[in-house]
């Protein structure tokens, strides 16, 4: 049974990725037509529309998932995640969607390395190592001292650090707080802070942009329904190096419709980082399966 759901939370992960890539896509295209925090902002308008109805339909309704322990670092997720979307959104319009999430791919390697500070979490010289490998790659992707570097390049590694940090707090609050009270507060703190920064840059919009504009709402929460699908059959180390699929659809996507290009350094410098990301997560998962599996 183990195994059949296993098997079921990879498909769930592999459709995540293709609508997330498919979302980045939208996102790129919108960003270019209209003003980034009134796109975000109509975005998690839904987003927090949609953890709202689903919270409504649990056990305890609203009320219950809106209980928490940590009620600022849950304001502080938001937030964060909010920003996170706003500056990946940026580099998508400055860099491109494959160059973008090339660099942000080294997400789970700051994860990994802020897990000591921020969780108190032991991380040994295994991983410390594939973390230095990882910043290997990550220069040969940036190339520093090269002519084809650019400073713009620290716009999609900005996004990663905060997603990093993002997805720690995510875990530090789940040792007092439900999966369901951070996703209430993550779409509705995420939604208060974006109408507070969106709202001053509202411009009409084209008929056919708010059709894209419905279909970016909508994969914004296919997307994350699908997740938490895949979570509720799957152990989440398991499926989440499936998850690094959303950077082969990004790139297909990138090179098909906005006829970006894949360089040489770049692919080379990003299966280098993803290499060292799949060990950590491996390592991790080694580190923790015994004190997680119950005793014979």
């Amino acid at each position: 049974m183990a195994e059949q759901n296993t098997r079921l939370g990879i498909w769930l992960m592999v459709a995540t990725t293709m609508v997330f890539a498919l979302q980045d896509g939208i996102s790129r295209h919108m960003a270019e037509e209209y003003n980034i925090l009134m796109v975000v902002m109509i975005r998690y308008w839904f987003f927090a529309a949609f953890v709202v109805a689903l919270a409504a339909r649990q056990a305890g309704g609203i009320r219950q998932a809106a209980v928490t322990r940590h009620p600022i670092l849950q304001i502080v997720r938001g937030l964060l995640l909010a920003s996170e979307v706003c500056v990946m959104i940026l580099a998508f319009t400055k860099l491109g969607l494959v160059e973008s999430h090339a660099v942000f791919t080294s997400y789970p390697l700051l994860v990994a390395a802020l897990s000591g500070p921020v969780l108190g979490e032991k991380v040994g010289w295994r991983r410390w190592t594939a973390i230095g490998i990882g910043f290997i790659g990550m220069l040969v992707i940036l190339q520093p001292g090269v002519t084809v570097f650019s400073p713009l390049a620290l716009i999609p590694l900005g996004a990663a650090f905060m997603f990093a940090l993002y997805g720690l707090l995510t875990r530090y609050v789940s040792r007092a707080d439900s999966g369901a009270v951070s996703f209430f507060w993550t779409g509705t703190s995420g939604a208060v802070a974006m109408t507070l920064a969106g709202i001053w840059f509202w411009e009409p919009m084209a008929l056919p942009d708010w059709g894209w504009m419905a279909c970016l709402c909508c994969t914004a929460a296919l997307g994350h329904w699908l997740l938490i699908k895949c979570y509720e059959v799957a152990e989440v180390s398991a499926v989440q190096p499936f998850a690094y699929l959303q950077l082969v659809f990004v790139s297909l996507l990138g090179i098909t419709v906005f006829g970006e290009t894949l360089r040489t350094n770049v692919a080379i410098g990003t299966g280098i980082v993803i290499c060292a990301g799949l060990f950590t997560l491996w390592r991790q998962r080694k580190v923790t399966a015994p004190s997680s599996l119950p005793r014979s």
